[in-house]
């Protein structure tokens, strides 16, 4: 078990035989405040057996504590199903790459210090970025593989295949062969300017003039040399689809439909045998997505800064009216917990509700079912947050 403490003011009571960083398999946690599935447990006690939850009950008077919570709140761990920040760790400026080995440990830091113990990284099946530059990280596989091979991480994978990479796509495959048994996670995706998240292409040239410093009339050029070459690749983008429906429902991946816009790309996500709409753009296809029976997962940066910095849908109001079921980190590593708080805040739903898109309801978006909630039988994942101030402090993440 792994253990990170970002804060002091949690005591524990009897620290021998505790080290650092690192809580026994059986302990108990006591006087928290726990956020249960339908409401808040205040002076709680936590007990939890081979990393198990055994207990979440009220603290007995008398009774003691492994470690004192000092009236925290005490959240199940944050499950993220979409993040991108390992793209900007591998490559912090253009030009400038870090090993592979050094960015995964600066992602899982900045992880625990969030709060999050489980992290579906994205990993870009893809030879150019989502606007069509080179990516300047090491291959996918390799990504991949480095995740795969780390002991005791919160990390996975999220594989992001472009539908109109061909290489991505035949990379892609062949994980799935070698995966046996395995599910994996994949999100098609397929940026062409004029659909999805960039259905105006004028988004993508203000982000090549904000983000990539190109003036005006470079930026025009490059957005309609992409789109003629995306053009090229509308017959790739076709076949791959057709070959990921049929891994979907042989039951070889679990698979996410990327910023789906309208009815009709909601009702072929389906058809595919798809899980999840995945940062619905508009509220017509996330209501549409809710009829059709998907998960609805948005993202939790959109949620705390109260709109789409893409001018899409505003989670907000997507979560206001019971679409989204989960919230996922996209590319702000620490949005989650922020997006609880100014949900609560705004009337949005309650604080049960707000921790459940970021931990029970990305759980089930994923397929996995021992994590997510303060239960007993689940994960002990387990963590404690000062919840009381404008934006939220992580004081300790405890992970199974």
């Amino acid at each position: 078990m792994t253990a990170t403490t970002t804060a002091a003011p949690v005591t524990r009571a009897d620290a021998a035989g505790w080290p650092l960083g690192r809580p026994p398999a059986d302990y108990v946690l006591g006087h928290v405040r726990a956020v249960l599935p339908d409401r808040i447990l205040d002076d709680a006690r936590i007990v939890v057996r081979a990393g198990i939850i055994e207990e979440v009950a009220p603290h007995p008077p008398g009774g003691g504590a492994d470690l004192d919570g000092g009236d925290a709140m005490c959240l199940p761990g944050l499950v993220d199903v979409h993040g991108d920040a390992l793209g900007r760790e591998l490559r912090p400026r253009p030009g400038a790459s870090v090993p592979v080995g050094y960015a995964l440990a600066a992602a899982e830091g900045r992880l625990r210090a969030a709060g999050t113990t489980t992290a579906f990284q994205g990993v870009a099946f893809q030879s150019r970025t989502a606007v069509g530059l080179p990516i300047g990280s090491p291959p996918a596989e390799e990504i991949a593989d480095a995740i795969e091979a780390l002991d005791a991480s919160a990390m996975r994978i999220l594989h992001r295949v472009d539908v109109r990479c061909a290489a991505g796509v035949a990379a892609l495959e062949a994980r799935v062969a070698a995966a046996g048994d395995a599910v994996l996670v994949v999100s098609h995706e397929d940026h062409t300017p004029g659909q999805g998240q960039y259905a105006d292409p004028s988004t993508m040239r203000r982000w090549m003039v904000e983000g990539e410093g190109m003036t005006p009339d470079e930026a025009s050029a490059h957005v309609e040399w992409w789109r003629d070459s995306r053009d090229e690749q509308r017959e790739v983008g076709r076949r791959t689809l057709a070959r990921l429906g049929g891994l979907a429902r042989a039951g070889r991946i679990r698979l996410f439909g990327h910023d789906p816009a309208t009815r009709d790309d909601v009702d072929q996500l389906v058809e595919r045998g798809g899980a999840v709409a995945e940062f619905p753009t508009t509220f017509d296809a996330a209501a549409h997505a809710r009829r059709r029976g998907l998960l609805v997962v948005a993202g939790a940066p959109n949620a705390m800064r109260g709109g789409s910095h893409a001018g899409n849908v505003s989670a907000g109001e997507l979560i206001s009216a019971g679409l989204v079921d989960a919230l996922a980190s996209d590319y702000l590593p620490d949005a989650q917990l922020g997006a609880v708080v100014r949900l609560v805040a705004g009337g949005s739903c309650s604080l049960p509700a707000a921790v459940g898109l970021v931990t029970s309801g990305p759980a089930a978006a994923v397929g996995l079912t021992d994590r997510g909630s303060l239960v007993p039988g689940l994960r002990a994942d387990l963590v404690l947050a000062d919840l009381d101030g404008t934006w939220p402090r992580v004081l300790a993440t405890l992970t199974a």
